[in-house]
């Protein structure tokens, strides 16, 4: 299972052709078969450790997993089944895809894949496209609307199959654009939770990658050579402020490391007293109560007259396990 190369891969690494120069050593190869099992346990672990942070999945549990066709939703897939075959409890997973009848949708993909696997699916057809490209009007966003749509279909179909969860793609990525998406444009301190409970009130959704980055999402697809369905509908639209956000993010990776994990990491120690919300925190009734705290006024954990930057000597570990 934790070979990610097949031998079919592993031989053509490392088989001799005209060009002798363009192809890896044996070393080179089973170097790239360890680096690619490592990322496969980093994965897992990082999945794995996420679910148990948060209680996502729990012994009898029948597990939505949304399936798009992207990268995500293919390693999050992956990755559970992986997960499903170690864990010590029991739970059951079915692959949905919506159909959501854009042109030029290869509908024979993910039905093909998921035969491959052997995992129980079910697709279901909403022509959401049309109704889209009616309502917003042209050169605007669509993905308001669009998620909007393909939630309140999700939520039905999960209903429909007696999925007690539902289980999404988004990773830690995600979660940090979201954050600053609502903060810049929506004045709000608001993220995209591990879990939540749904819309209507009767679903539990989560988010099992969490914690793990899109970069190595990105790499685990290429090495797993995964299908990938383009979205036609949002993926090609270039005016996204998520956009906007994921280049600030890649820059700030770049000029300061750590930065970025620092950000994350603070997600999960907030301290509402010292915020401003008064519904998070009963400010109007806060009295001295002659005891010292440990939480007490100070405005910067860290030394004030640190240098600006990323903070690389005081990174914020997030305690994962190895």
């Amino acid at each position: 299972m934790d070979h990610l190369l097949n031998h079919a891969t592993l031989d053509a690494a490392t088989a001799k052709s005209d060009s002798d120069a363009a192809q890896p050593s044996f070393k080179q190869a089973e170097k790239i078969v360890y680096e690619n099992n490592k990322l496969h346990k980093r994965l897992c672990r990082l999945t794995g450790q996420a679910i148990g942070d948060y209680n996502m999945i729990e012994d009898g549990d029948k597990i939505m997993v949304c399936l798009s066709g992207g990268k995500d939703s293919y390693a999050l897939l992956d990755i559970l089944l992986t997960l499903r075959e170690r864990a010590p409890i029991h739970f059951d997973i079915i692959a949905v895809n919506l159909d959501q009848k854009q042109p030029n949708f290869p509908a024979d993909i993910l039905p093909a894949y998921l035969d491959k696997l052997g995992v129980a699916y079910h697709i279901e057809n909403q022509d959401t496209y049309s109704i889209v490209k009616r309502v917003v009007p042209e050169g605007k966003t669509t993905c308001a609307l669009c998620s909007r749509l393909r939630r309140g279909i999700l939520y039905r179909v999960a209903t429909e199959l007696g999925a007690t969860k539902i289980a999404l793609g988004h990773h830690r990525d995600d979660i940090l654009e979201t954050f600053f998406l609502n903060m810049f444009f929506g004045g709000k301190l608001k993220g995209m939770p591990p879990k939540l409970q749904s819309d209507d009130g009767k679903q539990i959704v989560i988010r099992p990658l969490a914690y793990v980055k899109e970069a190595d999402l990105t790499r685990y697809a290429e090495v797993k050579q995964f299908p990938i369905i383009p979205c036609d509908l949002c993926g090609s639209q270039e005016n996204l402020q998520r956009k906007q956000i994921k280049g600030l993010m890649r820059e700030w990776d770049k000029k300061f490391p750590g930065r970025v994990d620092n950000i994350f990491a603070a997600l999960s120690t907030a301290a509402p007293s010292h915020l401003m919300d008064r519904q998070l925190f009963d400010f109007a009734n806060l009295k001295a109560t002659g005891v010292a705290d440990t939480n007490g006024d100070i405005a910067f954990d860290e030394d004030p007259c640190a240098p600006i930057g990323g903070g690389t000597g005081n990174v914020i570990s997030l305690h994962l396990k190895n």
